[in-house]
């Protein structure tokens, strides 16, 4: 059966931003290589990926307010006074083309007010009757691999020409933890990134084992309470001190697998529903050679 490919929209036209120069223009100067850059890589997973359908998933909160309530430093350091998030002047220009473009080409989009990308990447992931692939530059999405179902996630940190299939056996391989704790594996060890500290003291190694002994955060503080043993040595005094912590960090870093999010279709479109719009946002932003290589991409799928 042909996956279910959902994309973390955010995570690529950050990458696209970055790593396509920003002399690709619209008429106008205004920076267009998110755009472009985007379209590229969908290109480009379209044909080397063959998906049965496809959802560019979106941030309708990039910093839920569930999730600062239970860890206020959660991504603060990415925060404007205002709480919108820090986001290039160049980039966020290009978001809302973005939008346009996906929906004038007939790419499915989904999204949940209040909850993050990864959040409705988890929901329909959990609905999905087919296999599931998730693009992504982000390791958080880790904690979704299923070996059985399937769900990999195509891990594209080193480029969409070089992703990498991540399933089961590829995150135990890099972190000695199965899928299913990689985020209790994550929340001990800190993810400046995302702007969590961690457990003070507790680096990979000790996370893994303790990931490994107990399986999930909640049996640790469990063990902790009951004064069992089989913690690294040297660990308890770490994990007592950072209690409160322990008792937080999982609202942050599970994804939520049941988000309100509407079912967004996701057939892969042989031609745009509307290309009389598509043909302008192409002339006002010089679209160019990066949307007819998606087009094509798209046309090209067996129907």
């Amino acid at each position: 059966m042909a996956p279910l490919m959902l994309l973390d929209t955010a995570s690529l036209y950050f990458r696209a931003f970055y790593g396509v120069p920003q002399t690709l223009t619209a008429p106008d100067g205004t920076p267009v290589n998110a755009v472009r850059g985007l379209l590229d890589t969908i290109a480009r997973l379209v044909r080397a990926r063959r998906p049965g359908a496809l959802v560019a998933c979106l941030d309708a909160d990039w910093r839920p307010a569930f999730r600062v309530a239970a860890l206020p430093s959660y991504k603060s350091h990415r925060a404007n006074p205002d709480g919108t998030e820090q986001v290039p002047p160049a980039l966020a220009a290009q978001v809302p083309v973005i939008t346009e473009v996906l929906a004038a080409a007939g790419i499915a989009t989904a999204a949940a007010a209040g909850f993050e990308a990864d959040d409705v990447i988890a929901t329909l992931a959990a609905r999905a009757a087919a296999p599931v692939e998730v693009v992504t530059g982000d390791r958080d999405l880790f904690q979704l691999v299923d070996d059985e179902q399937p769900v990999r996630v195509l891990y594209v940190a080193r480029g969409v020409a070089r992703l990498e299939v991540v399933d089961e056996r590829a995150v135990i391989a890099r972190y000695q933890v199965p899928a299913r704790g990689y985020a209790a594996f994550a929340a001990l060890r800190g993810d400046p990134s995302d702007g969590l500290p961690g457990v003070p003291g507790v680096g990979e190694k000790t996370a893994a084992a303790l990931v490994r002994a107990f399986g999930s955060v909640p049996a640790i503080t469990a063990a902790l309470d009951a004064g069992h043993g089989g913690f690294p040595a040297g660990s308890r005094p770490k994990l007592a001190a950072a209690r409160g912590y322990l008792d937080a960090v999982m609202a942050v870093v599970e994804v939520v697998r049941d988000a309100p999010v509407r079912p967004p279709g996701g057939g892969l479109p042989a031609r745009p529903p509307d290309p009389a719009a598509l043909a302008a946002l192409d002339e006002r932003w010089s679209l160019g050679s990066s949307l007819g290589r998606m087009l094509a991409a798209l046309s090209a799928r067996p129907q």
